[in-house]
């Protein structure tokens, strides 16, 4: 059922998109009524109207909204699955353009020339962390060995990409810190080793009071790492997802986080135990 925090979101999510706010108002004033004049679009949407026909204007030229020259003129907005085709195209020319300016930007003379073989970077973000996963695991070339501490980690995308790595000869790995999540994933990817961690400190302790849980360990062709918790309650939100990032074969981090998958994950026969 319709409600106002529906229409809010909604405004929102279409100014994130790149719509201003009198733009996004006056098209979810359309998309709610079908087809409105000026004056009942400013009714409704409580966009002035002297502002709706310069609103209505960037929507049509965006192919958002069509216009039926009567007097007065009659606005629709076109059906949601083009408008969100249109939005969506708008947002991957938008992003494909901005890959290509950066890319044309050079880096400084410092770090276009040394090899990195060691690094550790902190990163915050759900959305930041799970493209960074994404990367890693396209970018493997022998073997990737992820544990999923938390079910909201695991998306369509990451098993899409898991997938793929594994019909391009990746070898991959996949360890859950419950049964039905093993479960799920095993439905998604077919043919993929899913196993129950036994790294019981994965999980959040409620008697010690720590509010923190490990959301994934990811380990990428033994050289890379990727490890990111979710913590309840945190200032910046109910569950604020963090991680730490490593590269190189001989560092550290990666080396200990190899160890303690291979105990909690797998067997001591297992390739994975061996390397480390």
């Amino acid at each position: 059922m319709e409600n106002q925090s529906d229409r809010q979101q909604a405004v929102e999510l279409l100014q994130q998109l790149g719509l201003k706010e009198y733009e996004a108002r006056s098209f979810v004033a359309l998309a709610r009524i079908g087809r409105a004049t000026a004056k009942e679009i400013s009714e409704i949407s409580e966009v002035p109207r002297t502002r709706v026909y310069d609103a209505i204007r960037v929507l049509e030229s965006k192919g958002l909204v069509e216009t039926q020259h009567a007097k007065p003129q009659v606005f629709r907005a076109v059906g949601i699955d083009e408008a969100v085709d249109t939005l969506r195209a708008e947002y991957v020319d938008r992003t494909e353009s901005l890959r290509a300016t950066l890319g044309a930007l050079e880096p400084p003379e410092d770090e276009s020339t040394e090899e990195v073989t060691h690094e550790v970077w902190a990163m915050t973000g759900e959305q930041g962390i799970a493209s960074r996963s994404h990367q890693l695991i396209q970018g493997a070339n022998e073997e990737v060995v992820l544990v999923v501490g938390h079910d909201r980690v695991f998306t369509p995308e990451l098993a899409e990409t898991l997938q793929t790595a594994q019909e391009r000869g990746v070898s991959v790995i996949v360890g859950t810190v419950s049964e039905p999540l093993q479960s799920t994933i095993r439905d998604q990817l077919p043919g993929v080793e899913v196993f129950v961690s036994g790294l019981e400190w994965l999980k959040q302790s409620s008697t010690t009071g720590d509010h923190t849980e490990i959301s994934r360990l990811l380990l990428v062709d033994r050289q890379a790492i990727l490890v990111s918790s979710f913590t309840a309650g945190s200032e910046r939100g109910p569950e604020h997802e963090q991680a730490v990032f490593g590269r190189g074969f001989d560092n550290g981090l990666v080396t200990i986080v190899r160890r303690l998958m291979a105990t909690g994950l797998l067997s001591t026969d297992d390739p994975v135990a061996d390397g480390g």
